[in-house]
């Protein structure tokens, strides 16, 4: 069953598409060429390298066909962290009241483009860890959260996120925005407006994932191998030495109450992980845990206003 469109949300930037699409499409450019003409083909291909191409994305309400997409993009995060990223995928179907995902827009029939209509190239969601407590995925997740403190964080610090998590009075909500590197970033204003419409329409009408106190967010974050230093712990990482795979989630960090950062360099030797470098760069690969306080969201929003309005 096709899932019901929200609304548009910018795009553009770098053909989208996981990277099995892309060799697909250079084999096949490869067989359909002849000998007589393969040094014009040859120019063609070179010229378009380096070339942008502007594709439009839709947010549709998260349905069954997105499973699989959803599941990918969880994996990517998490690497090879022992959450079940099944369930939790479940879990995230079930209250589709809330969150989005994004597809490339609708083309016409006639277009030469091969485009997989349920094919993902994002999400936006929020599994309440108060309210599922008891389900593995939210138990999983609060142990690496918890675990992942004890190894790069004092024991001060270890105590405060515990007494948080284990505050049922004062909900944590994990906030969850995947998407592939190439979506570009504005797609973000649009697509945490819309999800925080649904957060208080489903507080207002008493639905799963309602009020929250505090939002958790694990952002896919790297820093220079030069600059790191494997001797002190990760908590310790300068905010300006830190980039941030998804541009928004910076604004995040700034009003986060309590946040650290952990390695997944072991992990990351992985097709989902990659191998990371910027300007030829060498790049670790951490994930940076925040706290935010909920009331701060509005401050956020007007924020990614400013930086990504389009």
């Amino acid at each position: 069953m096709a899932s019901r469109p929200k609304r548009r949300a910018p795009g553009g930037g770098a053909a989208p598409g996981p990277a099995e699409q892309e060799q697909e499409q250079e084999q096949e450019e490869e067989e359909d060429g002849d000998a007589e003409d393969s040094d014009e083909g040859e120019g063609e291909d070179e010229a378009a390298v380096g070339e942008e191409v502007n594709v439009e994305f839709e947010a549709y309400s998260i349905s069954d066909n997105d499973h699989d997409g959803i599941k990918k993009l969880l994996q990517q995060l998490f690497l090879k962290a022992p959450v079940n990223t099944a369930e939790l995928t479940d879990l995230l179907i079930q209250q589709n009241h809330i969150g989005s995902v994004i597809k490339q827009t609708e083309v016409s029939e006639d277009s030469d483009d091969d485009v997989d209509e349920d094919e993902i190239f994002g999400f936006i969601s929020l599994l309440n860890l108060t309210e599922r407590k008891g389900t593995q995925c939210a138990e999983q997740i609060k142990e690496l959260i918890l675990s992942s403190c004890e190894k790069n964080c004092d024991q001060r610090v270890v105590e405060q996120l515990d007494k948080l998590l284990s505050d049922t009075s004062r909900p944590v909500g994990f906030l969850l925005s995947e998407r592939f590197i190439n979506v570009p970033a504005q797609i973000a204003l649009p697509m945490h407006q819309q999800l925080q419409k649904e957060l208080a329409e489903a507080h207002k009408t008493n639905k799963p994932c309602g009020k929250c106190y505090f939002y958790l967010l694990i952002s896919k974050t790297f820093v220079e191998a030069t600059k790191s230093n494997s001797k002190r712990k990760w908590s310790n990482q300068k905010k300006d030495e830190l980039m941030f795979a998804n541009a928004e989630e910076e604004f995040f960090y700034e009003k986060a109450i309590l946040k650290f950062n952990y390695s997944v360099q072991e992990e990351s030797d992985t097709c989902l992980g990659g191998r990371w470098s910027f300007d030829d760069v060498p790049m670790k690969p951490l994930r940076t845990v925040m706290l935010v306080p909920c009331d701060k969201v509005t401050e956020i929003m007007e924020t990614l206003k400013e930086h990504l309005a389009v």
